[in-house]
């Protein structure tokens, strides 16, 4: 087994075997570069839609769970179920919460660094089936009349590695088939899938409680347990493992930074399947320029994300709108707006950061804009239904418009940038690091949430629009790089490159 800082690799890429079947149906007998660059950004997509469906019936649920004490909800099974039925149970459910998302972002760390060194499809195929499982026992919990609040404690914290398995696997996938010129078009597009997923999951999860919240979890499980066993089949990790080349076309000349199909197959260090054998360590991940501001602005970005993630629906059920509480079906179909403008948020950010060649510029943008969208939501959102449905649409368009931006297009940048000298195995690693330490955040802001969300709403707000105010600072400095360059037509980077031009790569055993 290789050590932290091993560069070897521990597996010899293979085709999948449904590829195998495909070809027999192909009168050429061979797949185009086109037609795996589809497939692989379909099943990647249905992937990460699974995993972010997992995710949603602990926040569906949590009315159900916990004590009603003004009994104006809907949708309660006999006053909630212990231990959560106490009045204590909003911050237990906050401590789950917590458990999750620690052991999510600690994962991530490791899981993108073993993603480097590991089959990304098998890899990726473990988090699928073990994330189903760790679902479907939580849910088993209703039928068996568990109430062991180290039970549910347990299963969450399984449930977190599990789940930071799915994200530096299908990043470093898609980045592997898909250069910079349309990557923030391309991975905005394609980043729909944690808005998707999260209605997707919403969906079922509020389709199904009616039968009983044990139900809330199983389907989610069911979907991602099935399309673990389909990515493992059909999923094609890089262009040298299926033997796939570009269709009659040289390598796009205005790839910069390094993407993972220029320099990667030409480097005297390469193996036989076209890639540099040696992945990048942590630590040289870290040094990698701009790594580390994207990582912390993500910290406070992602928590304000991941805040609504797991307690938009438990809030929108407690609040008046129109002058009226809704059941808690109808919070959790409501809640999917936010979601819906994510989708498009992610799609704009992608497309006016391609447009201004600006990922910092077109972030910070968006993260501003998020705190007026955040209190014109908490002030005027109780007004009546169309008002709430519309802030909430704009609120989740500023809110993940940048998380999507920076976890896709901003983290395939980096993890293929020049500085590595087309090494292209810091994929996963850059990406769990940027994802990893938004993770922190995650895990941060919804168990905050349990405790101030007691006292006042208005408080969980304030916190949440400084956090974006912060993550938005953070990106200070890139954001002045990148206007320099719009304004003189060059850049820092474009220095660093022609300093560093002459200079060995980035050691990859740091």
């Amino acid at each position: 087994m290789a050590s932290w800082t091993s560069s070897e690799f521990l597996y010899e890429e293979v085709k999948p075997p449904g590829i195998h079947f495909l070809e027999r149906f192909k009168r050429s007998g061979k797949l185009s570069f086109k037609q795996y660059q589809g497939m692989v950004f379909v099943l990647t997509f249905i992937a990460y839609i699974a995993f972010h469906a997992t995710r949603k019936p602990n926040s569906i649920v949590k009315g159900t769970l916990s004590e009603q004490p003004t009994g104006h909800l809907k949708g309660a099974e006999n006053g909630g179920w212990a231990p959560f039925d106490g009045p204590d149970g909003t911050a237990l459910l906050g401590q789950i919460d917590l458990a999750f998302l620690s052991v999510y972002a600690v994962g991530m760390f490791v899981a993108g660094h073993l993603g480097d060194r590991l089959d990304l499809r098998t890899f990726l195929t473990i988090g699928m089936v073990g994330t189903g499982v760790c679902t479907a026992m939580f849910g088993f919990a209703f039928w068996a009349n568990i109430h062991s609040f180290y039970y549910f404690l347990a299963i969450q914290t399984l449930a977190g590695w599990f789940q930071s398995i799915g994200w530096p696997c299908v990043v470093a996938v898609l980045g592997n088939w898909f250069d910079k010129k349309r990557r923030g078009v391309i991975m905005g597009i394609w980043s729909a899938h944690t808005s998707i997923g999260n209605i997707i999951g919403s969906l079922i999860a509020t389709g199904l409680l009616k039968f009983g919240w044990g139900w809330s979890f199983v389907g989610p499980a069911l979907l991602i347990t099935f399309l673990g066993f389909v990515v493992y089949l059909f999923l094609p990790v890089n262009p040298p493992a299926v033997e796939a080349e570009r269709d009659g076309t040289e390598v796009d000349s205005t790839m910069r930074l390094g993407d993972t199909i220029t320099e990667s197959f030409l480097s005297s260090r390469m193996s036989t399947t076209g890639f540099d054998r040696r992945a990048v360590g942590f630590l040289a991940a870290w040094k990698i320029p701009g790594v580390a501001p994207f990582a912390f602005c993500l910290f406070f970005t992602k928590l304000v994300s991941y805040t609504f993630l797991y307690w938009l629906p438990f809030y929108v059920s407690q609040t008046e709108i129109g002058g009226e509480h809704l059941s808690q079906e109808t919070s959790g179909n409501l809640s999917t707006l936010f979601d819906v403008g994510g989708v498009v948020g992610g799609i704009l950010a992608g497309y006016f950061s391609d447009q201004l060649d600006g990922r910092a510029i077109t972030a910070g943008g968006f993260i501003y804009l998020t705190i007026p969208a955040l209190f014109l939501y908490r002030i005027y959102g109780h007004v009546s239904m169309t008002v709430n449905i519309i802030l909430m649409f704009i609120a989740g368009l500023f809110v993940n418009g940048p998380y999507a931006l920076i976890t896709t297009a901003v983290a395939a940048d980096l993890g293929t940038h020049k500085s590595l000298k087309g090494n292209a195995r810091a994929l996963a690693t850059v990406t769990a690091i940027i994802d990893g330490t938004g993770s922190v955040g995650a895990a941060i802001g919804p168990v905050l949430t349990g405790y101030i969300a007691a006292v006042s709403w208005d408080a969980v707000f304030y916190m949440l629009m400084t956090a974006a105010l912060i993550s938005g600072l953070l990106l200070t400095t890139l954001i002045i790089g990148e206007v320099k360059t719009l304004l003189y037509g060059s850049s820092e980077e474009d220095e660093v490159d022609a300093a560093s031009a002459s200079r060995p790569p980035i050691d990859v055993l740091i």
